[in-house]
């Protein structure tokens, strides 16, 4: 499990640059267009989300308590959702949330599963 938390807070770190700057265009769009759609200002939300909970993750990777994993795990749950519901003509906001929801559950899976007694 460090392993995989190492893997997914590095990609969620990448992701959230790339998610900015994808933001950061579709809301000029959105502005440009006056089309009244949020979903560049919800790409910059799922973006902070992702970063910090990439961080996080890094952070309490080694550790047994189980806070950083509940932390990530309901911040990028909540950010996956809101960018599913306000993604709008911004297409790749819908497979961005997607990611961070699988991440979101991958994250909170083990909270749930007993582990076996040595």
């Amino acid at each position: 499990m460090k392993t995989l938390k190492l893997v997914l807070g590095i990609l969620c770190i990448i992701f959230s640059v790339i998610i900015t700057f994808q933001s950061l265009l579709a809301g000029l769009s959105n502005a440009l267009q006056e089309n009244g759609e949020v979903s560049g200002s919800a790409g910059i939300i799922l973006s902070i989300a992702m970063l910090a909970s990439g961080i996080v993750m890094l952070a309490t990777r080694k550790s047994e308590g189980k806070g950083g994993a509940i932390a990530s795990g309901i911040m990028l749950l909540l950010a996956g959702l809101l960018g599913l519901l306000l993604a709008g003509s911004y297409g790749d906001l819908n497979i961005w949330s997607g990611f961070a929801i699988i991440v979101a559950v991958v994250n909170l899976i083990p909270l749930f599963v007993k582990k076996k007694a040595k």
